[in-house]
């Protein structure tokens, strides 16, 4: 069964390029029921923090893809050292006691540097010499020179491809300190851990060439390789964290209330899409669906604008989502947001409010503004002018208020009976309807934009809903008075 894994280095947070990694091998491990691995890659002490990592897991977390096994490559050093020296006793690698700064030098000097070949030649009993007196040296990898060779791969994505070793650095395997390059740490657990698809960035394309052969020198089976197209930004840059910021994080997303299947869902769709086209898809269909031949060779556009940091298909996407959720997972989703907005939200009220705002919010975070009237114990102020009805007048707004209050009072308190006791008072004042309506739908909301009205009404409750009808008929009456008054 295929072993897959991800491999993140805790220098920043979660880059949504990152987290595409992550899941596209996630989705090709379930596809194939193999085995999904993360491997945090962190023997970079110089640029390792304990707040990257805990935004990577954070992210990793919200997503909620799980992972079968979790290693930590600093906590595997030993072996990064056992299968370099293993590479260097066949004669495949060789010490380097030029002094630090001097290979920059050569390489500014010549060009692109390839070898040292003073360094290269040096007798074993010279290189041993030196190394037993303490001198520090790099241990480099001995790309053939003598009768260059292909070196050739074929890649699930980007096809075959090939380069000369007369054209590959004699790069390093372990540096002065003793510590593995990524190169050889990446290797020597992809071998341990027996990883049979390596599923990464495009930019990653040209180290392939280097790990083919760390992997022959081994003797190791090379893995499958599927390099992933970019993800860019509109104007063709690459996506990075330094030039583009929060813009790129996957947290960025979560605090603007996407759900993880959504922003799943989105980003699985940069870059790959399934055979039928289609958009909207659950984690599941997405698992049924995916394969290498459904991901492009194109880089992929992530459009977002300045004053904008989220691409209008995930927001599309986000939105189909919310109205496909079941009213307990919505409510339980939602219930977060609107308490960060300041908002006291008993979870049964919620409940009741998730069904008639879903269709009206494209983010979770949009509560605070879809659903801030069922929650507040006062509206905020609107102008009186809101109350009046089409083709009516104040006068007309102020009829159907002080008819409401009587009828609100006496109704059952459910959306059947406040329908018909209200159709049956706008037919006694010989009101259409909408004229009944609307002025009553702006007393308790505060706005014309809002959800039905029966259903409102019954989760307001009878008496907020009169309180603020009572409120609106003094608002209209403070109204006409001002309009009074410049009239005399």
């Amino acid at each position: 069964m295929p072993r897959v894994r991800f491999a993140p280095s805790p220098t920043g947070f979660l880059h949504i390029g990152s987290a595409r990694t992550f899941i596209f091998n996630w989705l090709y491990a379930r596809h194939e029921h193999g085995t999904m691995i993360l491997r945090i890659d962190d023997t970079d002490a110089d640029r390792n923090t304990r707040e990257s990592e805990t935004s990577i897991f954070e992210g990793l977390q919200w997503l909620e893809l799980d992972w079968d096994e979790q290693y930590r490559q600093s906590e595997r050093l030993e072996l990064h050292g056992q299968v370099a020296q293993a590479i260097f006793r066949k004669g495949l690698a060789y010490r380097d006691f030029t002094p630090a700064g001097a290979e920059e030098e050569k390489s500014r000097q010549e060009g692109a540097w390839l070898f040292n070949a003073e360094m290269r030649e040096l007798s074993a009993e010279e290189s041993d010499r030196r190394a037993a007196a303490g001198e520090p040296f790099v241990l480099r990898f001995r790309v053939p020179r003598d009768s260059p060779r292909d070196i050739r791969f074929r890649d699930s994505v980007y096809g075959e491809q090939s380069k000369s070793t007369a054209d590959i650095e004699d790069f390093a395997l372990l540096r002065s300190n003793g510590l593995p390059t990524y190169h050889m740490a990446s290797c020597a657990d992809d071998i341990d851990l027996g990883i049979s698809h390596i599923i990464r960035g495009q930019d990653h394309l040209t180290n392939t060439f280097k790990h083919v052969l760390i992997f022959e020198a081994a003797g190791a089976a090379i893995p499958e390789f599927a390099h992933l197209p970019l993800l860019i930004a509109p104007d063709g840059s690459k996506l990075s964290k330094r030039r583009h910021g929060p813009v790129v994080s996957v947290t960025t997303y979560r605090d603007a209330g996407f759900l993880p299947q959504a922003f799943v869902n989105f980003v699985c769709l940069l870059g790959w899409s399934p055979k039928d086209d289609r958009d909207r898809m659950s984690v599941q269909e997405m698992v049924d669906a995916f394969s290498f031949e459904g991901i492009n060779r194109s880089n992929a556009v992530v459009n977002f604008r300045e004053d904008d940091p989220f691409d209008p298909k995930a927001v599309w996407l986000n939105a189909q989502h919310l109205m496909a959720l079941a009213p307990e997972d919505l409510a339980g989703r939602l219930l977060p947001f609107l308490r960060a907005a300041g908002f006291e939200a008993e979870p049964g009220k919620l409940l009741r409010v998730a069904p008639l705002i879903r269709e009206r919010i494209k983010t979770l975070r949009d509560v605070a503004t879809a659903a801030d009237f069922f929650f507040a114990s006062e509206l905020a102020p609107y102008d009186s002018a809101e109350l009046i009805p089409q083709k009516g007048d104040a006068a007309m707004a102020l009829l159907v208020l002080r008819a409401a209050l009587p009828v609100l009072a006496a109704a059952e308190f459910t959306h059947p009976a406040l329908d018909a006791a209200l159709r049956a008072e706008a037919q006694r004042l010989g009101v259409k309807a909408g004229q009944m309506f609307q002025p009553i739908r702006v007393a308790v909301c505060g706005r014309k934009a809002a959800p039905p009205l029966f259903e409102t009404l019954e989760v307001l409750g009878r008496e907020t809903c009169l309180h603020r009808v009572d409120r609106a008929i003094h608002l209209l009456e403070s109204r006409n008075e001002a309009v009074s008054h410049v009239d005399s």
